[in-house]
């Protein structure tokens, strides 16, 4: 029998959400999940990373998904705009997990469709992400939802003694027609000759 998935987009946050939340994050990353911490995070920890990405939602810089499987936070995942307005039409996707109990649901698959159609409703035109090298499950997903490695940092990611390799990711969502792409050509705002 296939559970039913229901996709939230909070606006606000409450105490049930906030432990709802800190629950998911808490259990993926004490199962050596790649999230961004190394040991599973306090209460506050997550609390504050929320109040973060609440406060850019509330400006339209970010959008948070939650995948709720009967009547219960299972995955969460977000989109982040780009910081400097110059890369205000580029956005980060962030903190994409499933509880390790809702593994298999299709949650992730779930979550990251969502985002990417939310993030392309926000007038967003590019989508990067970052994944630690050796989480393959993770990069065939995302290459399957169209993300393509466009580069990799080397052994950049710590944890403990061990290194891993963070590889980027991006997704075009396309741009409007009055657009111009120049690429690396020379000429416009910024440009320089090359010396000597």
């Amino acid at each position: 029998m296939t559970s039913r998935v229901e996709l939230l987009w909070p606006t606000t946050v409450d105490r049930q959400l906030r432990a709802d939340v800190h629950r998911v994050v808490h259990a993926v990353v004490e199962r050596g999940g790649a999230v961004g911490y190394v040991v599973p995070p306090t209460r506050t920890e997550t609390d504050s990373w929320l109040d973060e990405i609440m406060a850019l939602v509330g400006t339209g810089d970010a959008a948070l998904v939650l995948a709720v499987v009967q009547g219960r936070v299972a995955a969460t995942g977000s989109w982040r705009r780009g910081r400097k307005p110059v890369f205000g039409y580029s956005a980060e996707i962030q903190k994409v997990m499933a509880h390790p109990t809702a593994r298999g649901l299709g949650l992730g698959r779930s979550v990251i469709e969502a985002l990417v159609d939310d993030a392309r409703k926000a007038g967003i035109e590019t989508l990067t992400l970052g994944v630690r090298g050796n989480n393959r499950g993770a990069i065939e997903l995302y290459e399957q939802c169209g993300f393509r490695e466009w580069g990799r940092l080397p052994n950049v990611i710590a944890v403990g003694d061990e290194r891993y390799d963070d590889v980027r990711m991006v997704l075009d969502l396309g741009r409007g027609p009055d657009v111009v792409l120049r690429g690396s050509s020379a000429g416009g705002p910024g440009s320089s000759p090359r010396r000597g």
